[in-house]
């Protein structure tokens, strides 16, 4: 499915996550913006200082308004963060004029070779991010390719880590009852399809 400039995408989801035992009937995939998509949360490939930056992560901040900002500038100030958001790790806010009532802000690695436990950082930002969501008990939560643009994460390796954290939370949580892969070109649609297809 691919979303048309300025459309918003109306998710379907299942009328009890427990009602479908196989995970993988509970993932979307969709290419396009997310800041356009109507959900309870998106995910912010953020940076650590929380304020805002290049990618998805300036996209979400400008869509969303100041509210974000002034509520990612409270969580730096409380001293679990005042030297920024460690990688792996995730943190909500309002979603401010999105379509989305929340932005989950995690930090994923940057891609050095895999020899800095980078695929459990990108692991880690799944799974905090989905508890958070669980926390908050969030029906649908939407996820952009995280680490996958400057922080040059191979695409591949990035979706089969994605699929793989989202697939094993589904299995055993309720909550997002919906899980929605972003993916920014053809190219990282195909590589989540093929990974959710094993």
């Amino acid at each position: 499915m691919c979303l048309r400039p300025g459309s918003l995408l109306q998710p379907t989801f299942a009328t009890s996550a427990m009602d479908t035992p196989n995970p993988t009937s509970r993932i979307q995939i969709v290419q396009g913006d997310i800041t356009k998509l109507s959900v309870d949360a998106i995910v912010n490939a953020a940076n650590s200082s929380l304020l805002g930056g290049g990618g998805v992560d300036g996209a979400i901040h400008r869509a969303g308004g100041p509210a974000i900002l002034a509520q990612c500038r409270l969580i730096r100030e409380s001293p679990d963060y005042r030297s920024g958001l460690p990688t792996g790790e995730a943190v909500i806010t309002t979603g401010g004029l999105l379509p989305a009532a929340y932005v989950i802000h995690t930090v994923g690695p940057v891609w050095h070779g895999g020899q800095r436990s980078e695929p459990e950082l990108l692991a880690n930002c799944y799974r905090t991010s989905l508890a958070l969501a669980a926390e908050h008990q969030l029906a649908s939560v939407a996820f952009p390719g995280i680490s996958t643009g400057v922080y040059a994460y191979p695409k591949k390796e990035a979706a089969a880590i994605a699929v793989r954290e989202v697939r094993q939370w589904l299995a055993e949580h309720e909550f997002p009852q919906q899980v929605i892969f972003v993916a920014f070109d053809t190219e990282s649609k195909r590589l989540y399809e093929q990974e959710l297809a094993k």
